[in-house]
């Protein structure tokens, strides 16, 4: 059986990599492919950010969680590495669902709560280096015998194949008229200080964030909903670092080596389901928010279940 992944990102990726492994042939169609993708900027951070609905996403990420933590273990070349980070709330909330599906949970202490925040949670989770994961990814669907195939998808259409995956995130606007795709701007610095825990407050008003990789720890952030612009703002800029400061006070300025831009296909809720075209199966896989990565093989072990139901 014949398939084709439309878009090259993450989850197209994690897509064509399932269904080779399932003994399917696949070939990716993509615009573009890595180091200039919204995926190759992706902070990254296991964690589910602006991503619905709640019991399909926390299922998904969990799935994702313990395959990232196995490529960590077994593919060093994978850039996946375990980290310990702390979110901080303004208000007392319930419990993340996903919370007895990793590897460390704990309530925080009230004097382990920075200033102007109430509640919180520590937690440990994969941090994904996507300079080095994307091109595994793409290193991986090669050596399986993924054919890659730059080529501009206008119309789903015009691909002849058994099954058609569309994995085109925000492309999905125009490819499939879908108004509810919308773009989430997030400016992020980069800093050469290591912060020695993560700290976080991901609610997308006061969005906050201090990724500690190997290589540097990136700050941020912004979530700017259907704003278009890759243009690198002073003004986000001073927010960025102003928030960052305050759950890190130690942060340096002197130190930080690079700033970057990329918008994240938001949608109201993802879009996982199958439709019969023209005689043709297409599963459409795309509106996974900032949880991309965070989402990616959950995901694609459902593309592949309904791929076998159909």
């Amino acid at each position: 059986m014949e398939c084709v992944v439309v878009g090259a990102g993450v989850s197209g990726l994690s897509c064509a990599i399932r269904l080779l492994e399932k003994g399917y042939d696949v070939r990716i169609m993509a615009k573009e492919f890595s180091p200039d993708l919204v995926s190759d900027v992706a902070a990254a951070l296991w964690y589910p950010f602006l991503a619905h609905p709640i019991e399909k996403t926390d299922r998904w990420g969990a799935e994702t969680y313990s395959e990232l933590m196995r490529l960590g273990e077994e593919e060093p070349m994978s850039g996946i590495t375990m980290r310990f980070g702390r979110e901080y709330l303004r208000e007392v909330v319930e419990l993340p669902g996903w919370r007895n599906n990793i590897t460390h949970f704990r309530v925080l202490e009230s004097d382990e709560i920075p200033e102007g925040w109430i509640f919180g949670w520590e937690f440990e989770s994969p941090i994904i280096e996507m300079h080095h994961y994307m091109p595994w990814l793409l290193q991986r669907t090669r050596e399986l015998g993924g054919i890659i195939e730059e080529n501009v998808v206008e119309d789903l259409d015009e691909i002849s194949a058994d099954v058609i995956v569309n994995c085109s995130g925000i492309g999905a606007r125009e490819l499939c008229q879908d108004t509810e795709v919308k773009p989430v701007r997030g400016q992020i610095i980069y800093i050469d200080q290591d912060p020695g825990f993560g700290r976080f407050d991901q609610q997308p008003e006061t969005l906050t964030y201090t990724i500690a990789r190997r290589d540097c720890t990136v700050l941020g952030g912004t979530a700017q909903s259907d704003d278009w612009s890759l243009e690198l703002r002073d003004s986000d800029r001073e927010t960025i670092l102003e928030k960052c400061e305050a759950v890190w006070p130690e942060l340096d300025r002197s130190k930080i080596i690079g700033e970057s831009v990329g918008l994240r296909p938001s949608r109201s809720e993802v879009r996982l389901e199958s439709e019969i075209v023209n005689d043709t199966l297409i599963i459409h896989n795309y509106g996974h928010g900032g949880a991309g990565v965070t989402l990616s093989w959950g995901c694609a072990d459902e593309v592949v279940s309904l791929i076998e139901e159909s």
